[in-house]
């Protein structure tokens, strides 16, 4: 491979990278680097989490990668499986302890090791309700975050730290979702700028801030039919 053609399929990778962090996974898909069954995985993994739409084709691209990269593909399943179980879309027996294992195995491996942090402390707190355990994995994936310099995983680990500060009645937790928003925004992240958006709006008093934050989230979540947040707001 030459140099210039292994900086087109670097950039190609960062293309479809970059339109799946804007929401456009259609785009996405459509180009050359798509094609890679990791990235394809990953895609539509995060397609079927905001539009919930037919998950045949993302189950097919999960099991494809489960063939040739176990750990990686487990993680995705995972989140598969979560997104069925928390949106009740024909949860399968057996969902939760998919979730649980696909999770745990990534805790494992060096490239998920942080992620799989933060899902398991999503776990921690929305199956086991033990927002203490909870709180210790958000930290882990804070902490790795800002080792590894991944904003968008520290955009999610803060925002849960700050609803969980909120809800026992520590008022700086307004601060972790105000900064989750601006992190998000910064990286071009539009379907997470959104939720961000109602979710700190939602902890504002009522008022002028709430009430644009609340509108421009609507606003981004019917463009890029995230489904679940546009019936929430």
């Amino acid at each position: 491979m030459s140099m210039n053609t292994g900086y087109i399929a670097r950039s190609a990778g960062t293309a479809a990278e970059s339109l799946m962090r804007a929401g456009q996974w259609d785009l996405a898909l459509d180009l050359p680097a798509a094609r890679a069954t990791a990235l394809r995985a990953e895609i539509l993994t995060d397609r079927f989490f905001w539009r919930l739409d037919d998950p045949a084709e993302a189950e097919t691209a999960v099991a494809a990668l489960c063939e040739e990269d176990p750990a990686h593909g487990g993680f995705h399943d995972a989140q598969l499986a979560y997104t069925r179980l928390l949106f009740g879309l024909d949860p399968r027996p057996g969902d939760e302890a998919r979730v649980r294992a696909g999770f745990a195995a990534a805790s494992g491996d060096e490239r998920l090791a942080g992620w799989a942090a933060f899902w398991t402390g999503i776990v921690t707190e929305k199956f086991d309700g033990a927002p203490e355990r909870a709180k210790a994995s958000y930290s882990e994936a804070l902490d790795s975050a800002v080792r590894d310099e991944d904003l968008l995983l520290e955009s999610y680990a803060i925002r849960h730290l700050g609803a969980l500060a909120l809800e026992s009645g520590d008022a700086s937790g307004l601060d972790d979702l105000r900064r989750s928003y601006r992190l998000r925004a910064a990286l071009g992240a539009r379907p997470q700028t959104a939720a961000a958006a109602a979710t700190y709006a939602a902890e504002l008093p009522p008022g002028p801030e709430a009430d644009e934050l609340n509108r421009l989230a609507a606003l981004t979540a019917r463009e890029l039919g995230l489904t679940w947040l546009a019936e929430g707001l």
